[in-house]
């Protein structure tokens, strides 16, 4: 009877952990299927806005400003929204021939509550599209006109290919960082993207239609606010698109407690955001037959990749003892076979988007050592969980 419960409770802790899996699985084989060609990026007529949100970003932002500047028309507005600033931010934005608007509120603090200031400071004179670009990034050219196609094109917010590299000198550490957001942000998006599926903001290289950010929810103070915008959209039927071709990079923060900082709250703030919303949207999409909500319920439970390692790495290791213990196979290799899968998948992501920035045996020896050494971060998730926004140092 005890074996009984024990194995209806494997097979449960199974299907919460093959989900994940099996997306992430099938959003790298889409993505790595021949055939995609890059749309064909035209000349943009639209009056487009620029907001790029700022805290204290004085030293970098003349060259975000010069790079966004190259590909400005008479049509482009760029506003910077200095938040609560210590520093001349405006001042530098201002000598940079740029729009800058300031705001201070020290109690209601994030990059939601700047963007929202920003969307209602140009109510004042509407553009017809928006994009939000970070105060620390680099803007590839054709970017900004690749943004606005795809939007008159889809009619919803679009997301840039946008990257956050690791110094070309970074310890291995960085390498591994790099390769694992560039799965997130490009391999698993560029699957469901040639699918016609939505992806998830992410914060810098986004693009809206002015009718869809004018009175959209910015000011909920969530520390993973573009992820929670994405959501909201979905629901209500205008799903983010991606939009590969257009291209923005930054760099992760040289300074160790800045990493850690910036790590701690994108991924604690993914793991509430899959606690708190992955299973109800789930449900709604499936109750609702909305298949752009299944896709984004999908996409937003698959967990960081070091933590989806870490989960199906343990539960293979139970599987694999269990095994032994019994001397019965069934049904302990699936667990085993979960584990296998995600494995196989993260190697063929690697293959396609990750032979740039690490070799497969750097990948094979220090991603696990990389993953272990996160479990204190995934554990102060029920502890010590961030809550609040917190800018990471930089220098």
């Amino acid at each position: 009877m005890i074996y009984d419960v024990f194995i209806a409770l494997f097979y449960l802790v199974l299907v919460l952990l093959a989900i994940p899996v099996l997306t992430f699985a099938f959003q790298i084989l889409i993505a790595v299927l021949p055939g995609y060609r890059k749309t064909a990026i035209l000349p943009n007529q639209d009056r487009i806005a620029i907001l790029i949100p700022a805290h204290n970003e004085s030293a970098g932002i003349a060259n975000t400003l010069d790079s966004i500047k190259q590909q400005a028309t008479a049509n482009t507005r760029i506003v910077v929204v200095a938040d609560n600033c210590t520093d001349n931010t405006a001042e530098v934005a201002r000598k940079a021939g740029v729009e800058a608007i300031e705001r201070f509120d020290q109690e209601k603090r994030g990059k939601g509550y700047a963007l929202d200031f920003g969307v209602q400071f140009l109510k004042q004179s509407p553009p017809e599209i928006v994009m939000v670009f970070d105060a620390d990034c680099q803007i590839d050219t054709g970017t900004i006109d690749a943004l606005a196609n795809a939007v008159v094109s889809r009619r919803s917010a679009i997301q840039a290919l946008y990257l956050i590299q690791s110094n070309p000198n970074g310890d291995i550490k960085s390498k591994i960082a790099e390769f694992a957001y560039v799965v997130k942000s490009w391999t698993r998006p560029l699957g469901f993207h040639r699918l016609g599926l939505p992806m998830q903001l992410m914060g810098s290289g986004m693009a809206f239609p002015w009718q869809q950010i004018e009175n959209a929810n910015l000011v909920h103070g969530s520390i993973v606010e573009d992820m929670k915008l994405g959501i909201d959209l979905t629901i209500a039927h205008r799903a983010p698109g991606f939009c590969p071709e257009a291209y923005v990079t930054s760099l992760f923060p040289e300074h160790d407690a800045g990493t850690e900082s910036q790590r701690k709250r994108w991924e604690h703030g993914h793991i509430s955001m899959i606690v708190k919303e992955g299973l109800p949207l789930l449900l709604k999409g499936i109750t609702s037959f909305n298949f752009s909500i299944i896709a984004m319920a999908l996409d937003l439970i698959v967990p960081p990749l070091a933590f989806l390692f870490l989960l199906s790495a343990l539960f293979a290791l139970i599987s694999a003892i269990a095994w032994m213990i019994t001397g019965d196979s069934q049904p302990w290799c699936l667990g085993i076979v979960v584990f296998l899968l995600f494995t196989a998948f993260v190697l063929i992501a690697w293959f396609k988007h990750g032979r740039n920035i690490l070799p497969m045996m750097s990948l094979f020896a220090y991603a696990p050592v990389y993953a272990f050494g996160k479990v204190k971060l995934y554990l102060n998730f029920f502890k010590n969980r961030q809550v609040e926004w917190v800018k990471s140092r930089k220098d």
